[in-house]
């Protein structure tokens, strides 16, 4: 006997197999990685959702280094880093791999003084001998010599660093290497380094905590942590001689020199530290998602790359608002080659004019 179902339960079944089916066409999408650019990679991810539900991205902030680890051992789909992987961690992944620059940000020296309210200034020579241990004191000669008028207390320097691996330490250190022999020879850049002096915290995150709770204490952090906890950031001295501010255009000062040396077959691993120009803020770099050239599973490549081009295009409006700066419209075009190259099961993931002549005018 049959037994004929009542419209409620048919209605029921109606929306389970919705739900299915929703369910088997939804893409995943993970990726981990710098914690610097983790503000506005949450904000694209929100912001893109909404227009396609269909896509879900998932972005783990855990440090640069974590980010490579993972991506060369493809536990997830791409890679964030503040800095480039080297020769032979392109090897480990047998070359399959493009950097994209996604935004421009600056690394800036932190400090806790209490009682001062003038923001300090630091030369290369400062920052490099308080890292490396030879500066201890705030009223030190050298210090109080880049800041005249300012009654400095003498109080002991307590340096703080990155504990994990960190773009950010590579920002930092890459700097150091090149305005310091001292700290070339004793120490070098790179995502991890043998510190000389200091405590260390995990992410930009506890960096920032930590100098924000340590009287005396002295770190380096992105620009945007440093205006979201609200902690005094000091200006630094470029290659031209002047004391630069970290702001918007200062960052995007720094990064025009090297902008304009790009060829069309880049693979934009340039380092954008102590530029010229007088304007120009001496700390500042790309942050780069880490893209495979080549994918097997063609929806979640078509997905990746459908963000990473909203993401570099419409999501760069975002990028002011959050203390970033936007790529430069050549950057954005040279972008677009690179995800037009990558393939999945062999095929372009791009149909052919993706994008159009719009697409060379970034929005933000």
């Amino acid at each position: 006997m049959r037994v004929a179902l009542r419209p409620p339960v048919l209605a029921l079944v109606a929306l389970a197999s919705a739900a299915q089916l929703a369910a088997q066409s939804e893409v995943r999408i993970t990726g981990a990685g710098a914690t610097f650019p983790y503000p506005i990679y949450s904000k694209w991810v929100l912001e893109y959702t909404r227009t396609r539900p269909d896509i879900r991205v998932n972005y783990a902030s855990i440090g640069s280094g974590g980010g490579i680890r993972q991506f060369t051992d493809r536990t997830v789909d791409f890679g964030g880093s503040d800095a480039v992987m080297s020769d032979s961690q392109i090897a480990a992944v047998r070359g399959n791999v493009l950097h994209l620059p996604t935004v421009l940000g600056a690394v800036v020296p932190i400090y806790t003084l209490p009682g001062m309210s003038q923001r300090l200034r630091f030369t290369p020579e400062v920052l490099a001998g308080i890292f490396l241990g030879q500066i201890t004191t705030w009223s030190d000669t050298r210090i109080a010599a880049a800041n005249p008028g300012i009654a400095l207390p003498r109080v002991p320097v307590v340096v703080v660093h990155r504990s994990d691996g960190s773009g950010t330490t590579y920002i930092f250190t890459d700097y150091l290497t090149k305005v310091s022999g001292d700290w070339a020879r004793r120490v070098g850049r790179g995502t991890a380094v043998s510190w000389p002096v200091g405590l260390g915290g995990r992410g930009n995150e506890g960096v920032a905590t930590t100098v924000r709770r340590t009287p005396g204490a002295i770190g380096y952090v992105e620009l945007v942590y440093a205006l979201q906890n609200r902690i005094p950031h000091g200006l630094v001295r470029n290659r031209a001689g002047t004391f630069v501010t970290a702001t918007l255009q200062s960052t995007t000062a720094a990064a025009s020199a090297a902008v304009a040396e790009l060829g069309d077959d880049t693979d934009f691993r340039v380092s954008i530290t102590d530029p010229s120009g007088s304007d120009a803020y001496p700390i500042a770099s790309f942050t780069w998602l880490l893209l495979p050239r080549q994918m097997t599973d063609a929806a979640t490549a078509r997905a990746l790359v459908e963000f990473l081009w909203w993401a570099t295009h419409d999501g760069q409006r975002f990028a002011t608002q959050l203390g970033y700066a936007g790529l430069p419209p050549r950057v954005v075009r040279l972008i677009e080659a690179r995800l037009r190259s990558v393939t999945a099961a062999g095929r372009p993931v791009l149909p052919p004019g993706h994008g159009g002549a719009a697409s060379a005018r970034p929005r933000g």
